[in-house]
This record gives C-alpha cells, structure tokens and sequence, in this order.
C-alpha cells in the first residue's frame, strides 16, 4: 500500500483539540522565527488561521498527513526569511505537497522565493500557494514551477480546475454546523487549502491505482469569450 501524502501547512499551527481536525493524522510540527530560527514542538496554533486551513485541507484528503509549520505568530503576518526557511524545512522532512495559504504582494521577495520554489521542485514536492489576494498579485504563487491557486466561487468545494497553467477553487472552508456559509471564513487562503486536499487525494488515488501515474488535477476546457 502507498505511503500517505504528507502535506506541510505553513501557517498559524494547528489546535489539535479542535473538532474539526484530526489529530492522529498531524505529524509533529514546529515553529518558524522572523529570522529563520527554528523551534521544534512548537506549532500550537493561537489564530485561528492555520487550524481552518488544515481543517479544509483534512476534509478533502483525510488519510493524509499534515506537518504545521508555525510562521504566523501575533498576527498574520510573516518575513520573507522565515518563510523561504519553513519552505526548506518543509522539504528537509520530506512532504509532498506545501500549503501556502498566504502571500505577498512584494515583488522583491520574488528571487529568494523562486530559489526556495527551485529547491522545493528538485526535490519533486508541489508547492500550492495563493496566486492573487484582493485583484493583487502574490509571491510566490505568482512563480513558475508553482501551482498558484485563484478563487473560483463557481467551483464546487470537492473539486478544481486547471485552465492556462493557474488552478480555480473554491474559497469555501470546511462548513460549521449552525452556522451560516456568509458568516464563515473565506477567501483565497481557503481555495488554496481545498486545491491542496485536492491534490493529494487524486495523488492518493491515483498512486493506489498505479504508482506510476501522478494525476493532479482536473483539465477543463477554457470556456469561449464574448
């Protein structure tokens, strides 16, 4: 039987205790500095962020595993250093995919995270990130060689789709019971989580049905212009 895909969630940690996330199914994670510094065991997730990120990315592909990464501290908001380390760090343990929920609208950033992106590709892990956040676009999701993620509220939360080179999710999290889809979270951090679950359960699927397919995502057709 193949492996499980092992997804690294860079983020805001993850709560273990929550109803929504499996915890037999985290690996251990660890913390990420705003200058690179590693802290290991430490990837409790006091967000709120990361949780609902990997909550999505659970639903949708649950025999995975999850590694957090802990780079969102007292907000959402992290340096470039620490995020090309967690990427490097992410690769160092082996993942298959990395979930960027996350950005920047930095264009100077675009050369160390093109590196990471380069290190992360050789060694044949997918990197899943937020192509654009508010019509802005984002690094490195913006990069080749990473699969950049745009909303798509047309798009069924079970399923994306690929056209010209940029994968459309939908921007729905898991749903709370009770709770009204409006007054949930939303947005692109959550389409990029759902393509990541995607991802890894069509790899899933695909590696039980033969290893040596590696199927990511649906082609659809480019619908005609007006």
């Amino acid at each position: 039987m193949p492996d499980a895909i092992r997804i690294a969630v860079i983020d805001s940690g993850v709560h273990p205790d929550h109803p929504h996330i499996d915890a037999a199914r985290l690996l251990p994670g660890f913390a990420v500095a705003r200058d690179g510094a590693v802290r290991d065991g430490d990837s409790i997730d006091a967000l709120g962020h990361g949780t609902a990120v990997t909550a999505a990315i659970q639903e949708q592909a649950p025999d995975s595993l999850c590694l957090p990464i802990r780079v969102f501290h007292d907000g959402l908001r992290a340096s470039a250093r620490a995020l090309v380390s967690a990427i490097d760090r992410a690769v160092a343990a082996r993942v298959d995919i990395i979930n960027l929920s996350l950005g920047t609208m930095n264009p100077a950033h675009a050369a160390a995270f093109a590196a990471a992106a380069a290190r992360a590709r050789a060694a044949g892990i997918r990197i899943v990130a937020a192509r654009e956040a508010d019509g802005q676009p984002c690094w490195p999701g913006r990069l080749d060689g990473v699969l950049g993620v745009t909303l798509d509220w047309d798009c069924p939360r079970d399923a994306c789709v690929e056209r010209d080179g940029i994968i459309h999710a939908s921007g729905h999290p898991r749903p709370i019971p009770g709770v009204p889809q409006q007054r949930n979270l939303f947005g692109v951090s959550f389409a990029v989580a759902n393509a990541s679950g995607i991802i890894a359960r069509e790899m899933a699927d695909q590696a039980m049905a033969n290893p040596a397919t590696r199927s990511t995502i649906q082609k659809a057709p480019i619908a005609p212009t007006a």
